[in-house]
């Protein structure tokens, strides 16, 4: 129970966050990327601020030898840049510089029930329904 407290409060916070820093906003976004255009510099400084403040955060927690409702810290362990890796990233990065959104600032802004917003998390949830079909080569 209290697992799921905290993930629902981390998520919510983490949402509002969003939300308040502009993220779920995709012109935002895309005059974020439009280095050429109408150009805006904003989201530097949040970027840096989630950085910032992850870097601080990661001392801290992995200090523990537990998480608080964990067993274990579950870190990613493959250091290996692969096609797989570059192609996945690329996709990304298109989608966000199509769209304006990425996963978690669309999830976001469901919240204000725009179309555009609820189009974009159907579809990303095709696309990693889409992704489960492709062999995994480990």
């Amino acid at each position: 129970m209290m697992m799921r407290l905290s993930v629902l409060i981390s998520g919510v916070l983490f949402g509002v966050g969003l939300a308040v820093s502009g993220m779920v906003n995709p012109a935002k976004i895309l005059n974020f990327l439009d280095l050429t255009g109408n150009f805006d510099p904003t989201l530097i400084f949040v970027m840096g601020g989630g950085l910032l403040t992850a870097l601080i955060g990661y001392r801290f927690v992995l200090k523990r030898k537990r998480p608080l409702f964990e067993d274990r810290f579950h870190l990613p362990t493959a250091k290996d840049i692969d096609l797989k890796l570059v192609g996945g990233s690329a996709l990304f990065g298109l989608g966000w510089g199509i769209t304006g959104f990425c996963p978690g600032p669309a999830l976001a802004s469901l919240v204000y029930g725009q179309w555009q917003s609820i189009v974009f998390v159907i579809a990303m949830a095709a696309g990693a329904l889409l992704a489960k079909l492709v062999p995994q080569q480990n």
